[in-house]
């Protein structure tokens, strides 16, 4: 079995490596929940029409790196590459795109795309994203803004995090920015990479996300969308920013940020960062006011972002620390019925317990330092006849005696029982006290 190996561009969450990862998806997960977010789970793989039309057939997702495969009815799956085309499918199919409008959604899970593995970058990586859907007003693309800037704020990543903002316009600012754009790259026709010369033809805001260094030359010195924005266009981009004001979320303006489908409008956006090299984007998003209706839904203004859980858990300085149990300690086999029953009392008062399976006391005092125990609770036969139970403090190896209504105060002491416990543990000791005052029965 030495010879197994994960699959190129997957790898194992284990340790460090997954504390890291959930720490992520856990932060998002409770600020999304402050900003009214629900969260919802879609299927890791969809018709394949779902992402082709949401992506754009000429996407380099699209054409190189999804997974797709036809199964066994015939039908052509897609393992998502993403998830905002399954959240919008979700939408339609359950029938609450004319429902109770705005939905709020967060979600988070694993994406697949077959692309070169690089730093940060799987073929089976995780995001995180929320979207708002039903929402047209400008106010509501600061808010998802702003929970984005807030989760990063949250894993203390926001240091040398960048908000960078554009604005798509409206349909006639599209409309003639395309044009202008045509006239541009047609005019430099034979400088272009033979990408760019296709993408001219069939979709010329690609251009501008193009990685060539000729094309790249030529965007430098292309026309702006803000040249050809309408008046509603301008207003809503600038009401975006007032909003982004209020809610504290510092930005500056990169024209180049474009989505190159025609449903995409209006805000386009990205957090980026120069703490991970070449891979600088963590979060990006935008508005997508066309995305319901091609998929065969009524007309629905959306907003949303999507980011990598990989690339936020390499940001975070250190990775939390684990679970430190209370160790249940047996001194024979003899105890540990009552040390079953004490660990299992520990686990209903909130608190993380283990026991070792077998051994002799050294043994399972072993097994608590290896496993990083704050605490051992030792339990042998003179304890089970008195109803008391032996607490160490496995940091500086002080212990005490104490009843079984005095544990969790003790454990308290010893630093394991945390803030969550304090009213439990003052409810066991005013318990004792009004035990101790009460008359003997005759």
């Amino acid at each position: 079995m030495s010879g197994m190996q994960p699959v190129r561009g997957t790898r194992d969450l284990i340790g460090d490596a997954f504390r890291r990862h959930h720490h992520v998806i856990e932060t998002a997960r409770h600020v999304t929940g402050l900003y009214g977010l629900e969260e919802w789970a879609t299927p890791i793989f969809e018709a394949t029409s779902v992402f082709a039309r949401t992506l754009g057939d000429t996407s380099d997702v699209v054409t190189k790196e999804m997974y797709t495969f036809e199964d066994r009815g015939g039908d052509s799956v897609t393992l998502r590459p993403e998830n905002t085309a399954g959240i919008v499918r979700a939408l339609v199919s359950n029938g609450l795109a004319q429902q109770a409008l705005p939905r709020k959604v967060f979600y988070a899970g694993p994406m697949f795309r077959y692309e070169r593995p690089q730093k940060g970058r799987y073929r089976q990586f995780h995001q995180i994203g929320a979207e708002i859907l039903g929402a047209a007003e400008p106010l509501a693309d600061a808010e998802v803004i702003a929970c984005g800037w807030q989760i990063l704020q949250q894993l203390g990543i926001d240091d040398g995090v960048v908000l960078e903002l554009n604005t798509l316009g409206d349909t006639p600012s599209r409309d003639a920015y395309r044009a202008a754009l045509v006239a541009y790259f047609t005019a430099h026709r034979d400088r272009l990479s033979e990408d760019s010369q296709k993408r001219l033809e069939k979709n010329p805001l690609r251009i501008l996300d193009s990685k060539d260094a000729g094309d790249k030359a030529l965007v430098a010195d292309a026309p702006t969308i803000h040249e050809h924005l309408t008046p509603e266009a301008a207003e809503f981009h600038a009401a975006v920013k007032r909003h982004l004001d209020r809610f504290g979320v510092p930005y500056r303006d990169n024209p180049r940020i474009v989505r190159g489908l025609d449903y995409y409008s209006h805000t386009a956006f990205e957090f980026v960062t120069d703490r991970l090299g070449a891979q600088g984007t963590v979060m990006a998003g935008g508005r997508y006011d066309g995305l319901v209706q091609e998929m065969g839904g009524p007309a629905t203004p959306c907003v949303g972002w999507a980011a990598g859980v990989e690339r936020l858990a390499e940001l975070l300085e250190e990775a939390p620390e684990p679970v430190r149990p209370v160790a249940v300690v047996p001194v024979s086999e003899a105890e540990e019925g009552p040390a079953v029953e004490l660990l299992q009392m520990l686990r209903a008062a909130g608190v993380p317990a283990e026991i070792a399976y077998k051994g002799n006391l050294k043994k399972r005092m072993e097994r608590a330092n290896r496993i990083g125990s704050q605490a051992a609770v030792i339990i042998g036969e003179s304890e089970v006849a008195e109803g008391v139970v032996v607490v160490r403090n496995l940091s500086d190896g002080t212990q005490e005696r104490v009843g079984m209504p005095g544990l969790l105060p003790a454990l308290a002491a010893a630093g394991v029982v945390d803030a969550m416990l304090e009213q439990m543990v003052e409810e066991m000791e005013l318990a004792a006290e009004e035990g101790e005052d009460e008359p003997d029965e005759e």
